[in-house]
């Protein structure tokens, strides 16, 4: 496993602490799961990216359209 060390300012660090604290989790599985959450939208994003062309192509433009047909 990896080791990734960051600097965060005074007020991020107490919220976090907070956070943590409230959860019962350590500040780095927080960390952790805010970083892999924002991984997941960061490729969600970039493969939205892809197919909507050819969703438009294909005549969906907007979510009902894919939901409408989906049902």
């Amino acid at each position: 496993m990896a080791t990734l060390t960051m600097r965060i300012d005074d007020r991020m660090e107490t919220e976090l602490s907070k956070l943590a604290e409230a959860a019962h989790r350590t500040k780095s599985d927080l960390a952790r799961e805010m970083l892999r959450r924002q991984i997941a939208i960061r490729r969600f994003q970039d493969l939205r990216a892809k197919a909507v062309p050819y969703a438009e192509a294909a005549g969906y433009l907007t979510d009902e359209d894919v939901f409408r047909d989906a049902s």
